[in-house]
């Protein structure tokens, strides 16, 4: 098997249900994974939106996730620290936590969930903004899993 995302949110690559959009209650969504490399330490989580009109937008950030945790359920709360012990970082709302799809009108955009698998857990304040998430889990990678859907308001 490979290391795996995936919701029951919605199906891969189709459209991203509105609750867990800013048109909606902007809810994050269930997530569940499974086949975590051997070796991980931790995982990571982010949300990108790659075809927003400024680049890659970050809707989310969490880092430190236990490496034997199996996934997220929906309504993360949006605080820092999480009760199985990872941390979210800030996304480019400038906001700690999850913040849904919310792309220009009329134009539908591509949201990839991102699980990394990584060698040692990051450094308390590593996600300040996503350059620095990014860097600090530079080298640290083992895999990457992706799940990807979409949204148009």
């Amino acid at each position: 098997m490979a290391f795996n995302i995936t919701t029951t949110a919605f199906e891969y690559g189709k459209s991203i249900p509105a609750k867990h959009a800013c048109t909606g209650d902007d809810l994050s969504p269930q997530l569940s994974w499974d086949d975590v490399p051997k070796g991980t330490t931790s995982l990571a989580l982010t949300i990108e939106d790659p075809d927003a009109p400024g680049g890659t937008f970050t809707h989310w950030i969490v880092y430190n996730l236990p490496a034997d945790s199996n996934g997220l359920e929906a309504i993360v709360p949006i605080q820092k620290h999480l009760a199985n012990g990872a941390t979210q970082g800030k996304n480019d709302f400038g906001k700690t936590g999850y913040g849904g799809p919310c792309p220009p009108k009329g134009q539908e955009h591509r949201y990839f969930f991102r699980l990394f698998a990584l060698k040692k857990k990051l450094p308390p304040e590593s996600a300040n903004d996503a350059n620095s998430f990014h860097q600090a889990i530079s080298g640290l990678i083992i895999e990457e899993a992706e799940y990807m859907g979409k949204f148009k308001k």
